[in-house]
């Protein structure tokens, strides 16, 4: 497709929590990007897509997956996790670390050994896109005794983040806070699983008290993964610092709703992203991401397109991200949704503020058709809706990509 049309836009999510929702009727896509809303009428692009009233809004971004080996994941012995996620509206992944490899001891790992898992997944799983879908993975698990050297190598392959779950925290403060400091120095950034321990049974119980002299760049799953802090110490994090916090799926839904209404009420919600922390043993959860917007909205008090913001935009800039926002420029990964039949919400805003799941029609990755028509892991959308695409040899055709 040389350009692609979208009109008749009925909503539009922006991804930016300043302004989560805009006045845009159509879009246009040229080489993989956003290069106008709204433009004018004679434009000739090559495919167009009538949205009958449906809404617009970012690929969704899951800054917690636990990848291993491509589409595999042992967790759940489960083969094509990734593209079933995708047709959940997921369309960039962030792996929190590739602790689920077949083999690896918790209570014997080495500086070379991480560094080495971590180099091998960014250049395996972490090199290609499975099922189109942008996955970042190649995640370094910390454990005492690394060196520049280590970081160094962490760098040279583009890794983008370094985890804190099984490093003794209070053993050595000052040495945490170094990796922190060589993180950064790298483009690195840091995130630390909280709470109680994790299903291994051997990561460290983490709250304020350290979160607070550490100051990592991301705490995670900070309402429960599973296990939570305690709701003193998840308020005290609240106030008292100013670091992204996650919430994850595989939280407890009663801090999960604590957290939210605090950091609405206090002005914060610049400063939450969002991931589902699976696979693991919460499972394998294609519409998890959905889900978190849908609690979010219906429960925790936030609007729609706050939800969907913080499920985007917020969620890659806390890993340095270029996706999740729909502007001028932006990668052109977006969905096209609306309400299902049978939902109370006339719009996709008001089905997503009563809970309901949004029906997927069309999912784009640089501009990419992804999902094409109907999603396979949500009811289809109210709004009937198929490609038109000029084809030199036919004239206009109906859901199909030209001739070769």
């Amino acid at each position: 497709m040389s350009g692609l049309l979208v009109h008749n836009i009925g909503e539009f999510f922006t991804g930016d929590i300043a302004a989560p929702t805009a006045q845009v009727k159509s879009l246009y896509v040229e080489d993989g990007r956003i290069v106008s809303f709204d433009p004018p009428s004679g434009s000739a692009p090559g495919a167009v897509i009538d949205a009958k009233g449906s809404a617009i809004l970012p690929g969704l971004v899951d800054g917690h997956v636990h990848p291993v080996l491509g589409e595999w994941t042992p967790t759940q012995n489960t083969i094509g996790w990734v593209g079933a996620y995708l047709h959940g509206g997921t369309t960039t992944m962030v792996s929190a670390g590739e602790l689920h490899t077949p083999g690896l001891d918790y209570k014997n790992l080495t500086p070379e050994l991480v560094t080495s898992l971590a180099e091998v997944t960014r250049q395996t799983t972490g090199r290609v896109r499975w099922s189109n879908v942008k996955l970042h993975a190649g995640t370094v698990l910390l454990v005492p005794g690394m060196t520049e050297a280590h970081f160094d190598c962490l760098a040279k392959v583009g890794a983008i983040l370094a985890k804190f779950l099984f490093y003794p925290l209070t053993a050595d403060p000052e040495e945490a806070k170094r990796y922190v400091r060589l993180c950064r120095e790298r483009g690195i950034r840091t995130k630390i699983h909280t709470g109680g321990v994790s299903r291994s049974g051997v990561s460290q119980m983490c709250g304020y008290e350290i979160l607070s002299w550490l100051q990592p760049d991301i705490a995670a799953h900070v309402s429960g993964g599973p296990i939570p802090m305690s709701d003193g110490d998840l308020e005290r994090v609240i106030d008292n610092t100013d670091f992204w916090l996650e919430i994850c799926t595989s939280g407890n839904y009663r801090s999960t709703l604590l957290a939210a209404k605090r950091l609405k009420q206090h002005g914060q919600l610049a400063r939450v992203n969002l991931g589902t922390d699976t696979p693991g043993g919460t499972g394998v959860g294609p519409r998890a991401m959905l889900r978190n917007i849908l609690y979010l909205a219906s429960v925790c008090g936030l609007t729609p397109g706050e939800a969907v913001a913080i499920a985007t935009g917020n969620t890659a800039r806390a890993h340095g991200l270029d996706v999740g926002v729909l502007k001028l420029g932006a990668p052109a990964d977006f969905l096209i949704c609306g309400p299902v039949e049978g939902s109370s919400g006339r719009t996709l805003s008001d089905a997503i503020a009563h809970g309901d799941l949004p029906g997927i029609a069309f999912a784009f990755i640089d501009g990419k058709i992804v999902v094409n028509g109907r999603s396979e892991q949500t009811p289809p959308s109210r709004f009937k809706l198929h490609l038109q695409v000029s084809c030199p040899c036919h004239g206009e055709t109906a859901g199909a990509f030209g001739c070769d």
